[in-house]
């Protein structure tokens, strides 16, 4: 059974635009991923500084093996080996599902 994963970033307005930069550059990071079915990066438009990073994997064994490999690897210092660059999110929340139910659009 597909889990998804949604990480709630608390992202002030100033920071916007630094979080978007550094999602992009780790752009088809997440895709090779045994197990990774889907992302989204979700901007937030009104009443909240909440954005939603949506992540869908074939289950929980997946999504784990990513947090602790790549996932990993990628936020521990910068790219050049130097000191990590200061956190774009003043804080992150983790919210997890089982999908239960899904519909696809039918064919035309």
């Amino acid at each position: 059974m597909s889990v998804v994963k949604i990480n709630v970033l608390t992202v002030p307005r100033e920071q916007r635009e630094t979080l978007e930069k550094r999602f992009a550059s780790r752009a088809h990071a997440v895709e090779s991923s045994d197990g990774f079915e889907w992302f989204e990066l979700l901007r937030p438009v009104e009443g909240t500084d909440d954005y939603l990073v949506y992540t869908r994997w074939r289950d929980e064994a997946s999504f784990q093996a990513w947090m602790e490999g790549p996932m990993k690897a990628a936020h521990q210092g910068g790219a050049d080996g130097g000191e990590r660059p200061k956190p774009a999110a003043g804080g992150s929340t983790v919210w997890s599902f089982e999908v239960v139910q899904q519909a696809a659009p039918t064919g035309a």
